[in-house]
């Protein structure tokens, strides 16, 4: 089913306002990360190399749904 040319642009209005909470978002996320790194370094890469195993395990999931 083809979306019409109001739908289109209804949704790309939304992308846009996903993508601005998410540049704000992703902003305050580096804010968190960077005070964890200050007082909590050894915690904060432990946790990061958690965070990435994960996101590792994510990525390879993800390929697998575009084939």
């Amino acid at each position: 089913m083809k979306k019409n040319n109001k739908g289109i642009k209804r949704s790309l209005k939304i992308i846009d306002k996903v993508e601005s909470i998410r540049a704000k978002n992703n902003k305050n996320w580096m804010n968190i990360l960077k005070i964890a790194f200050k007082f909590a370094p050894k915690h904060a890469s432990k946790i990061m190399n958690q965070i990435n195993s994960d996101d590792k395990k994510i990525s390879k999931l993800l390929r697998k749904l575009g084939k």
